[in-house]
């Protein structure tokens, strides 16, 4: 493509264009561009543009920089696609593309020098020997114009990249001397490969093609002369013989050389064969699933009967103590063993175990060295040097490197090969992302095992008909071990042990999780008798691994009441800023000790939740521990309270709890939607905070926190929590000796209990309420708690009592000039004197009061009024007007996403299509209603029931019938 424009990184790094180089000027440029062109259409982000330019120590200024940079790219870019453009009008193949992660280069391949070149190889190969693999190659080759890389700044990116792309050339160089070679071109090998040779002397594959073009094109005493200053050589810096390859070569050019008097040739015999290590631990025999986590690993391997990749592969599986990383990596290897001929190595790297100091990488490299037949005086003392006899023995090789239970990725890296034929496996409870950044490894995550997966596992173990007659027990086993491999193989290993016992008489030694002594006897249930089978002290090599700030994140993760934790309250159970929690949260989450979920929570498994706090027990002070709970406490209240504020903007008995301390941290709701998915997500740590606050003497906040979950409880129907969390919160205002918070406890939990059909004990409880309202001359208050007593009034079927409550509520409202109390009380006045047949007034009530809330914008003040001018429009038989209103309700409601006034709305609603005359309409809406009905008030589906019977018959009575006879007995 000499008239249009390409990038090139295989020699001088820029943009050219018909034979002249357009840019970049400065070496920086040429830095981001070489990295942006080696990963083309593919997103690199900031922080590695910033290691290409400064290796790990950028400056301050570094991302300003690089923006600088990609700014002037940009203008190179698109000044160049416009002459491109002016040249074959096609301007759009070549630009750069921001997004929130980084920049990615838009250009199509053949843009690139380097994706030429690996096509034409990947060509060449798949042709297979032919003339035109030799044209393939040839052409391929010529891309190359240099060293890579060759002009760009820094000295990160030539290390990191340049040996793997200089490698992919040598071997290119290679097949094409292995084609010459075949089509007997013997002179031109030799032109190649022998100053190819003298740069790379301990190579074998081109020895072997030099040797092999020498004998074949008549110089056999110069290639057996090359043989032995290749092999001296081997011996001297190495140690060892050459490989079998170019042993083979050898022995090819002896066999026509003269044999000497009295020896079997110019050397003392054949050289031994190159040893094939077999290190794999043995498999169990239990392995089970991971189908997902096999197969993406048979994805990295090369294509049968194919050649290898190109460039190593590293892969890093990495997963929480006990998920069976090991198992995963000794089963793979094990079973693939034909895709690597040359052997396999294994070593446990220790950085997780009983000893505190991991495995040095040096002694890993001696034991490799001798398992590739290295003497052991012949090994290096220097590191380096071993690194590179290490790499230099697997150069030409396939082979499988298991490094096991790594801790850091300094530990691993001098153990990867570089050979492209190899596969190198890690396992860690790390991520190891710097591997995966700078290595680029491919990162397998392993979790606990799913329940289909964990049964399999039992059954392996005990037999399919042991699990199959006790499926109760089996399932309870599973949730108790969490999915964890490693508690699984003990539990069931139990079992085995005690063939006569059933399984279900084993489930109470798996002990509980409630308060210390639970948690100890559960994690003593995982006592397999030895380290590696305690899941204690398993889950302790982690835990010792933190550092100082994770290590007290995860012990104050021991005492939260629930396994799962939003950034804002691990921020205030631990006293420091978002940021710094966000830090330590993702050291616990490399470690696996924690998972952050797609919602940005952060949950982790309750074996490890019981773990945590074992250790927060011996090792959290009470002290501390008082003030994170107070502290998380406080976090949920101040949010609490402005979700309550969003989904209740015109609460008639508002409370402001005292301002939070400096170290808690509150994230508000931004709208009502975010409010009541934060009430859902954290309802159980909410109900536990009430509880615990409780327990521990800290009366306003578990009073104040009653009163902040009352309109979410309420509003989905978790009246049984609503009544327990007021129980707790009138206590607490007893000791406080708070008269108004004691008014409005009662209030909430005499509204609770009415709801819940507890007539006598709500009712009095409401009248408690009142009379301290009165006390204290609260006129809204009284009239809140009159609202409630006419509900309950109107339960007992007394519309005229629930009326007398209503006009009471609304003198006091007017009186006090509270909009919001006088709308809601011309409501309920409306509904009652409705129920007594006084239609027209009733109607005059809920219109006016549908005009303040209007006003008021209170859309569930509105749905609540339009609700009962539904069902007055019905009674004035105006069946139409009341599906509308009921209609416009459920609309509102919806958007609240509410489920109480819902279910008592849908039925009404059913009523209306029922007297229009549309009846499949009608049904329809009461199984809506049953369905809500079923999970908020079971006692009141009789009912709804009854008349969704009822209206199946009438639409089957009214439904044509066929007027064929029945067909007579066959």
């Amino acid at each position: 493509m000499p008239d249009r424009v390409e990038l090139r990184v295989l020699g001088p790094v820029g943009v050219w264009a018909g034979g002249r180089r357009l840019g970049p000027d400065t070496a920086q440029d040429r830095a981001v561009l070489a990295m942006l062109a080696l990963e083309a259409g593919h997103v690199v982000p900031v922080a590695r543009l910033e290691r290409a330019l400064w290796g790990g120590t950028p400056p301050a200024s570094a991302r300003n920089a690089v923006q600088g940079r990609i700014s002037s790219l940009r203008r190179l870019l698109h000044a160049a696609a416009r002459e491109d453009a002016a040249g074959d009008g096609d301007a759009e193949e070549v630009g750069l593309t921001t997004t929130g992660a980084g920049y990615r280069l838009r250009a199509a391949g053949a843009r690139i020098d380097l994706h030429r070149f690996r096509t034409g190889v990947r060509r060449a190969r798949r042709l297979n020997g032919s003339g035109a693999a030799e044209e393939a190659l040839t052409a391929a080759l010529a891309e190359w114009r240099g060293t890579a890389l060759a002009d760009v700044a820094g000295d990160w990116l030539p290390d990191a990249v340049v040996p793997a792309l200089e490698e992919e050339r040598l071997a290119a160089v290679e097949d094409l001397a292995a084609l010459r070679t075949a089509a007997g071109r013997h002179e031109e090998v030799v032109s190649a490969l022998t100053p190819l040779l003298a740069e790379h002397p301990l190579r074998e594959r081109p020895a072997a093609l030099l040797l092999t073009s020498l004998y074949r094109g008549g110089r056999r005493a110069e290639a057996l002369e090359t043989y032995g200053r290749i092999r001296r050589r081997f011996v001297a810096e190495l140690g060892i013989e050459p490989g079998h390859e170019l042993r083979r070569a050898h022995q090819a050019a002896l066999q026509d050389a003269p044999v000497a008097a009295g020896g079997t040739g110019p050397e003392e015999g054949p050289p031994a064969a190159a040893p094939v290590p077999r290190q794999l631990p043995p498999a169990t025999a239990y392995f089970t699933g991971r189908q997902e986590e096999l197969a993406a690993l048979d994805r990295l391997l090369p294509a049968p009967g194919g050649r290898a990749r190109a460039v190593p592969v590293t892969v890093v599986v990495a997963g929480t103590g006990g998920v069976g990383k090991t198992a995963l990596a000794v089963h793979w290897a094990a079973a693939r063993e034909e895709h690597f001929p040359d052997g396999q190595l294994y070593v446990n790297l220790r950085g997780f175990g009983p000893s505190a100091a991991p495995l040095e990488t040096g002694t890993a490299l001696w034991g490799f060295l001798e398992a590739l037949g290295v003497p052991r005086e012949r090994v290096p003392d220097n590191a380096e040097a071993r690194v590179g006899l290490y790499r230099s023995l697997l150069a030409g090789r396939r082979m499988l490197v298991v490094l096991d239970n790594a801790r850091e990725a300094e530990q691993v890296r001098p153990l990867l090969p570089n050979a492209p034929g190899c596969l190198t496996l890690v396992t860690s409870r790390h991520d190891l992302l710097g591997l995966v950044a700078a290595e680029e490894a491919r990162p397998v995550r392993l979790g606990p095992l799913p329940p289909a997966q964990a049964r399999e596992l039992m059954a392996r173990r005990l037999g399919d008909q042991g699990v199959a007659a006790e499926p109760e027990a089996v399932a309870e086993f599973i949730t108790h071990c969490a999915g964890l491999p490693l508690a699984l193989a003990i539990v069931t290993a139990r079992a085995v042990a005690r063939p006569g016992m059933p399984l279900s008489a084993m489930l109470p030694e798996l002990g509980g999780a409630d308060g210390a002594d639970g948690a100890t006897a559960r994690l003593d249930a995982f006592d397999g008798g030895d380290a590696r089978t305690d899941l204690r002290t398993v889950l302790s090599w982690s835990y010792r691994c933190l550092s100082p700030a994770a290590a007290r994140l995860f012990l104050l993760l021991g005492t939260h009441p629930v396994p799962e934790i939003a950034p804002a309250a691990a921020a205030s159970l631990a006293g420091v800023t978002p940021v710094r929690a966000r830090r330590t949260l993702t050291e616990l989450c490399r470690a696996h000790l924690l998972e952050e979920s797609p919602s940005g929570r952060y949950t982790w498994h309750d074996l490890l939740w019981s773990y945590a706090r074992e250790r927060a027990d011996d090792e959290l002070p009470a002290p501390e521990r008082r003030a994170a709970a107070a502290r998380l406490e406080e976090h949920l209240l101040h949010t609490a309270y402005h979700g309550d504020r969003l989904l209740n903007r015109h609460h008639q008995l508002p409370v402001t709890p005292p301002p939070a301390a400096a170290d808690v941290t509150v994230v508000p709701p931004r709208d009502e939607r975010e409010a009541l998915a934060w009430f859902r997500r954290e309802r159980q740590t909410l109900l536990a905070a009430v509880d615990g606050s409780a327990r521990a003497g800290r009366d306003v906040h578990t009073w104040q926190l009653a009163r902040m979950l009352r309109t979410f409880l309420y509003q989905q129907g978790h009246l049984s929590d609503e009544a327990d969390v007021h129980r707790a919160g009138l206590a607490a205002a007893g000791r406080l000796a708070d008269p108004a918070a004691r008014a409005y406890c009662h209030f909430g939990l005499g509204q609770a209990l009415v709801r819940l059909r507890r007539a006598e004990e709500g009712g009095a409880e409401l009248r408690r309420a009142l009379r301290l309202y009165e006390d204290s001359a609260d006129a809204v208050g009284q009239a809140v708690v009159l609202t409630q007593l006419a509900v309950l009034e109107g339960q007992r079927g007394d519309p005229a009592g629930a009326e007398r409550h209503a006009e009471r509520s609304l003198e006091l409202c007017r009186g006090a000039g509270h909009r919001p109390g006088v709308a809601l009380a011309l409501n309920n006045l409306g509904w009652y004197r409705a129920q007594r047949g006084d239609l027209t007034s009733a109607l005059r009530c809920c219109e006016e009061a549908l005009g303040i809330l209007d006003d008021l914008g209170d859309t569930l003040g509105q749905a609540a009024t339009l609700d009962s001018l539904g069902f007055i429009r019905l009674r004035l038989d105006r069946p139409e007007d009341a599906i509308a209103s009921y209609r416009r309700s459920l609309r509102l409601l919806s958007g609240r996403e509410e489920r109480v006034y819902r279910a008592i709305t849908l039925p009404q609603l059913a009523e209306a299509q029922e007297a229009a005359g549309r009846l499949r309409e009608a049904r329809d809406t009461l199984c809506q209603a049953l369905h809500l009905l079923v999970g908020l008030a079971p006692s009141e589906t009789a009912e709804v029931r009854d008349r969704l019977a009822d209206l199946e018959r009438r639409l089957a009575d009214a439904a044509p019938r066929d007027p064929r006879p029945a067909p007579g007995p066959a």
